[in-house]
């Protein structure tokens, strides 16, 4: 049986998680964290509390880019693996990350939203010299760019350095409308009603274009299956993994 302590509980992602945990035989809820329902049975203000209280073996973050960090961070000192759904990590975040979680002979996996997309993109990376990327949100996120956008340029950042269109110095105009630089790439952020996350990137080569492009619905749904998949194989290895791909692909 896997305890889990939620960091999040009464947020928008939990409900399906919580009821998919509650179905499963190998899983068992033992805590919560959420500050606005911190007193309420075995939930706490904080994850420290929370697994100070109640026995767990892996802590499951969907908060917000604010909290997800003392959060994470907590439940590796305690020597608790942790499932991070939560995005605003940035890179350097998670190489500080992984020193603790290979200090303490945890497992943290970073899950991102679109493990899929990221895994097509650095394929495609590998053939396309040139690419940039534009992040969709809400009008009410603040976080810019979505760590989803950041972790998909440090990513292809990794398979080669993007080709450099023309330099920012010899712009004419506002620089800012060239958006962003992240591992050498360009990334854009539209805040918009109607919008959830939806995360873009375009490719271009001499003569061709290509787009791909994720669009989540509106549920929390689709962060289920990963997030239970993440559970049981977190303890699988010491230290950070970044992206579901890390455990629906080979190589």
């Amino acid at each position: 049986m896997i305890n889990i302590c939620f960091a999040g509980l009464t947020g928008w992602t939990a409900p399906p998680i919580l009821a998919a945990i509650d179905a499963a035989d190998d899983l068992t809820l033992t805590s919560g964290v959420s500050r606005s329902a911190a007193g309420q049975g075995a939930v706490y203000a904080t994850a420290a509390e929370a697994l100070a209280a109640a026995p767990a073996d892996v802590l499951i973050d969907f908060t917000s880019a604010a909290a997800v960090r003392v959060n994470a961070w907590a439940a590796v000192e305690a020597g608790v693996h942790v499932v991070i759904g939560t995005s605003g990590l940035t890179g350097d975040d998670l190489a500080e990350l992984d020193r603790l979680a290979r200090d303490r002979r945890v497992g943290v996996i970073a899950a991102g939203n679109f493990s899929v997309l990221r895994r097509a993109a650095a394929l495609a990376a590998r053939h396309l010299g040139h690419w940039e990327i534009i992040d969709y949100a809400s009008d009410t996120k603040p976080d810019v760019p979505s760590g989803t956008a950041r972790d998909l340029a440090e990513t292809l950042a990794q398979v080669r350095e993007p080709a450099r269109a023309l330099p920012v110095a010899e712009l004419e105009g506002p620089v800012e409308a060239r958006g962003a630089e992240i591992g050498g790439a360009r990334v854009h952020s539209v805040r918009l009603p109607s919008f959830v996350v939806s995360t873009e990137v375009v490719f271009g080569g001499p003569g061709e274009r290509l787009i791909m492009r994720h669009d989540p619905g509106l549920t929390p749904a689709p962060y289920v299956a990963g997030t239970l998949l993440a559970v049981r194989k977190v303890a699988d290895a010491i230290g950070v993994r970044r992206g579901l791909d890390s455990l629906l692909f080979e190589d």
